[in-house]
């Protein structure tokens, strides 16, 4: 059978061509749709709050998970090295970068951030990716799933209890470092932006 699909054109054609069509019919289901089905809005999620010794369940798809109360995860996740703690309580803006070591934009993201740890009242980090596990308590709550990340926590005084902060990935310039610093410790107003 060999043979004959390599010395007859016709056949090699006809086989390319059912795999293109396999692939276009392939790529066209995985696009998931869209278009006219899809109404203008769609509902907002609903989420209702967990009472006190209620049991976990795997969701169905399509099923509402039940948020738990505020706190309540808290003593599931360790606190972060004491370092880093010292620094937040300190009133200290605490700058995180997360990196894998050999990687191009690490090296340049880590030297950029060691540059500007001379800035007053700023902690700097560098936390090589095996060692994200002691900061779970900050890299689950913004959410950090590449790296490098840099993820910068506004002061104490300005975040009160629970810190805040923002997350940024890939490579960062020294500007935009420093720019991520100068915004975590804005005080100012904010204005919502309305296009």
């Amino acid at each position: 059978m060999r043979e004959k699909l390599n010395n007859n054109p016709l056949a090699q054609v006809a086989i390319v061509g059912v795999l293109l069509l396999a692939v276009g019919l392939f790529v066209m289901s995985s696009m998931g749709g869209g278009g006219e089905e899809e109404s203008a809005e769609s509902p907002e999620p609903t989420v209702t709050t967990a009472t006190t010794g209620a049991v976990a369940s795997t969701p169905v798809a399509g099923e509402t998970v039940a948020a738990p109360e505020p706190g309540a995860l808290d003593a599931a996740v360790a606190p972060p090295p004491p370092p880093v703690t010292a620094a937040f309580d300190a009133g200290d803006t605490v700058v995180l970068l997360f990196v894998k070591n050999g990687g191009i934009d690490d090296r340049i993201v880590t030297q950029t951030v060691e540059r500007l740890s001379g800035l007053p009242r700023v902690a700097t980090f560098v936390v090589p990716v095996h060692d994200i596990p002691r900061y779970t308590a900050i890299s689950q709550g913004v959410e950090v799933n590449r790296v490098p990340a840099l993820v910068v926590l506004r002061p104490k005084s300005l975040s009160g209890d629970v810190p805040s902060a923002s997350v940024q990935y890939g490579f960062q310039s020294p500007a935009s470092v420093e720019q991520a610093i100068i915004d975590a410790g804005y005080k100012g107003p904010t204005v919502d932006y309305h296009p």
